[in-house]
């Protein structure tokens, strides 16, 4: 199977602008992104999509694939789409430009269970949260599957909510965490960026709830590695934190301007 991965980027973000860019590692985040997609073995080629220049000039600088795509894309998912429409691939895996510490394993599980379900018109990653308080974040987003592994419904807010604990969260691995990453059919991704933002996506501000409007099924694996995406100032604070750590600080790359 023909799998090509292709990471959304843009510069206005919300929460945090100019984040792809942001460099306290000694790299962009979106260097970080890109290696760790490159790392994964059932994916053949790598993209980053991007409406921004600085963006699609920091890949360059790196040795990555970018593609420009217009600036009008409601999405990221409608991103991926118009680079996937300029590729022939068998596969589309969506990563998002926010997720530095996607592990390659993660990614060829979601390859193999595209594989291994060929009706599944898309697909996506979960794993059981370690934090309480990760589990009460609304950055951090939770889904719920029924018993063929399906997703149910993702949502910031925490589900199933734990009504007996008025609330409370005692043991988060009863929770799963969505991991930033999606498996799409090219024809699934077309019909998909075809049909306009449904309510529950603009309410929850989550691209996938438009799939379980139109009611497609999204397959999805639970995976043992973690990764933390990163959507807000505090959350890349973080990231730096760890990332350093797993290096020490001393060896840690020096920050470069621009």
């Amino acid at each position: 199977m023909s799998v090509a991965a292709i990471i959304p980027a843009r510069y206005a973000s919300t929460r945090f602008p100019g984040k792809p860019l942001a460099h306290q590692t000694g790299k962009p985040l979106i260097q970080h992104v890109y290696e760790a997609v490159r790392g994964a073995r059932l994916v053949q080629r790598v993209l980053v999509a991007t409406d921004d220049l600085r963006i699609a000039e920091a890949v360059r600088a790196f040795g990555g694939e970018a593609m420009m795509t217009r600036s009008d894309h409601p999405s990221g998912t409608d991103r991926v789409a118009e680079v996937a429409s300029k590729l022939d691939a068998e596969l589309i895996v969506n990563v998002q430009g926010d997720e530095p510490e996607m592990d390659p394993r993660s990614i060829d599980a979601l390859v193999e269970l595209m594989q291994s379900r060929p009706q599944a018109e898309m697909g996506s990653l979960a794993c059981r949260f370690k934090r309480a308080e990760d589990v009460l974040n609304p950055a951090c987003v939770k889904v719920v599957l029924d018993a063929n592994e399906y997703a149910l419904y993702f949502s910031r807010s925490v589900i199933p909510y734990p009504r007996d604990a008025r609330g409370q969260v005692e043991h988060p691995g009863n929770w799963l965490l969505h991991l930033g990453i999606y498996a799409f059919r090219p024809d699934f991704l077309v019909r998909l960026t075809q049909m306009p933002p449904a309510e529950l996506e603009r309410a929850e501000q989550l691209e996938q709830l438009r799939a379980l409007h139109m009611g497609a099924k999204i397959a999805m694996a639970v995976v043992p590695h973690e990764s933390s995406g990163v959507d807000t100032p505090e959350q890349y604070v973080a990231f730096v934190q760890r990332y350093r750590a797993a290096r020490g600080h001393a060896g840690a790359e020096p920050a470069r301007n621009g």
